[in-house]
């Protein structure tokens, strides 16, 4: 098979089109703008909410989680016994949110 003027081809650089660029300038426009949309609420997300407890403990069948947010987390959290974790972990849990640990 003859492949005719196929080494001037290939020595002459491409072209872009003005659609071609248009589509990469888009391109790189909404790229651009998802980045800085992810770091706006990467920045502005808070790690939790506040007045809500979340957390897993060893269970008959493996763990379980529990999540309370309100007047049962202030209770939870001013009587720590209730939660089956050591008193470190529960005052940091309650603090994180909040909330004040211990009667």
């Amino acid at each position: 098979m003859v492949m005719h003027e196929q080494s001037r081809r290939l020595s002459e650089p491409l072209r872009w089109t003005r659609a071609g660029r248009i589509a990469v300038i888009a391109f790189a426009g909404l790229l651009l703008a998802g980045v800085v949309a992810v770091a706006i609420v990467a920045l502005t997300q808070r790690p939790g909410l506040r007045g809500c407890i979340d957390y897993t403990f060893p269970s008959t069948l493996g763990a379980a989680n529990v999540h309370v947010c309100g007047a049962r987390a202030r209770e939870q959290c001013t009587s720590p016994q209730s939660i089956p974790l050591p008193a470190a972990t529960v005052a940091d849990i309650c603090r994180s949110a909040g909330l004040r640990y211990g009667p």
